[in-house]
């Protein structure tokens, strides 16, 4: 996170009410306990308060006949960076903020990301099963492909994709990236569409928000470009990858692997994917570390709190620049 930012967000962290009445849709046992120490919380569906002026949200769709429901919100907050499960449109049309907590998950994805390169590239849960299941003593396990010193491809080179590039670097990867525009403050090579990069790369990386305009833009072209030798990780969005084309692209050898942490219609995982050897899956633990969450809690309760105050939160999103 920005220093700006996290200043902010530490200095904001005070002179919390206690009594403030909120509502928490998809809000866990754990969160819940970190709420309900600062707000007067009710959990929906069980408990709903239609004079609460804050609505925090978890994964769980916020649209137009949610916030009708909801007549005297203002805010609101997802723990976080993403907010594609909020309706952003029908927020700004009823003057509603939103505020997320950007800068947070960045380190702890990065990281993830290179770890499902890694496990999908050297094959390394085929061999743990290998192992596991006795065949070491007859067979030796089939070589895979070096990891190091190749082209890695960023879909996305916003903080979490520079995160991911600051680590790679650590493996003699060459960066290149696509972007909506070239970042001049990055020396790393730019490509202008999609498909070039794939075609570049031996690793694709999809660190890119979920918006109308990137939805399926990882599609059967994307996929063709990257080839047979190529592994496609995707960090951000499930909805950015053409699921379907996908795993047709990893059962007929279109490209050799993937890294998933993230589902179109999760946390249901296709059955065809789940099948798959040349995949490993992770249930959306990006930035679900400890030490994560905690700050994300605290930021959450930061940005309730200044909207109480002061009718603003610490980190708003600017919903005019939503499409």
């Amino acid at each position: 996170m920005s220093g700006k930012g996290a200043a902010a967000l530490a200095s904001a962290q005070t002179a919390v009410s206690p009594l403030r009445p909120i509502n928490g849709l998809g809000v866990h046992d754990a969160f819940a306990e970190v709420l309900a120490a600062h707000f007067h919380l009710h959990r929906m569906p069980q408990s709903v308060d239609p004079a609460a002026r804050v609505l925090v949200a978890l994964g769980q769709k916020v649209d137009a006949p949610m916030l009708d429901r909801l007549p005297a919100l203002g805010l609101v907050a997802v723990l976080g960076v993403g907010f594609d499960h909020v309706d952003a449109p029908a927020l700004r049309a009823r003057g509603i903020a939103l505020a997320n907590t950007p800068g947070l998950t960045d380190g702890c994805v990065a990281d993830l990301a290179i770890a499902l390169l890694i496990a999908a590239q050297r094959r390394v849960f085929a061999a743990d099963r290998h192992l596991r299941d006795g065949k070491w003593p007859a067979a030796r396990f089939p070589l895979a492909p070096r990891f190091s010193g190749r082209r890695l491809g960023i879909y996305g080179l916003g903080n979490i994709g520079a995160a991911l590039a600051r680590r790679a670097a650590g493996f003699d990867l060459e960066i290149g990236y696509h972007n909506r525009r070239r970042r001049p403050d990055l020396k790393f090579r730019y490509f202008g569409d999609l498909e070039s990069l794939a075609a570049w790369s031996d690793y694709l990386v999809v660190a890119c928000p979920a918006a109308p305009a990137t939805r399926h833009s990882v599609d059967a072209g994307v996929l063709k470009a990257l080839g047979p030798e190529g592994v496609l990780v995707n960090i951000a969005r499930g909805a950015v990858v053409d699921e379907p084309a996908l795993i047709a692209a990893l059962e007929t050898g279109v490209i050799a692997g993937a890294g998933l942490d993230v589902f179109e219609r999760e946390p249901q995982v296709p059955p065809r994917l789940v099948a798959l050897g040349n995949v490993v899956l992770t249930p959306h633990i990006g930035g679900g570390t400890r030490e994560t969450w905690d700050a994300c809690y605290a930021g959450v309760v930061a940005n309730i709190d200044s909207f109480f105050r002061t009718g603003r939160p610490v980190t708003p999103v600017d919903l005019a620049k939503i499409a």
